[in-house]
């Protein structure tokens, strides 16, 4: 399965739910949301600056992650950016890849 990193900021009433029902129950809920599209939640933490969330999850393909950050999205509670991760394996095979690129300017 694929691993994607969701980024996710709170909007101050999304934060209000947070401090009323605390970080266990979200993460509970992403927990949830993860299996329902089919894959699972592999961490779930809180962090100090501009991101209140990093969450990582393994999903079945882009499609799956897609819904989930809608789905996250479509609240106007909370706003989530989605990065697809790589492994070190999967790097490696890019990286025999061959890609023909002319620079700009070039």
């Amino acid at each position: 399965m694929a691993r994607y990193l969701f980024i996710a900021r709170y909007e101050s009433s999304g934060m209000q739910g947070v401090l009323a029902k605390g970080g266990s129950a979200r993460a509970k809920v992403i927990e949830d949301a993860a299996a329902a599209a089919g894959g699972r939640m592999a961490s779930f933490d809180f962090a100090f600056g501009d991101d209140d969330v990093f969450t990582i999850c393994e999903l079945p393909d882009n499609r799956a992650a897609a819904a989930l950050a809608m789905a996250v999205n479509a609240t106007g509670l909370t706003h989530v950016r989605t990065v697809v991760l790589l492994s070190p394996e999967e790097v490696d095979a890019a990286s025999k890849q061959d890609v023909s690129y002319t620079a700009p300017g070039q």
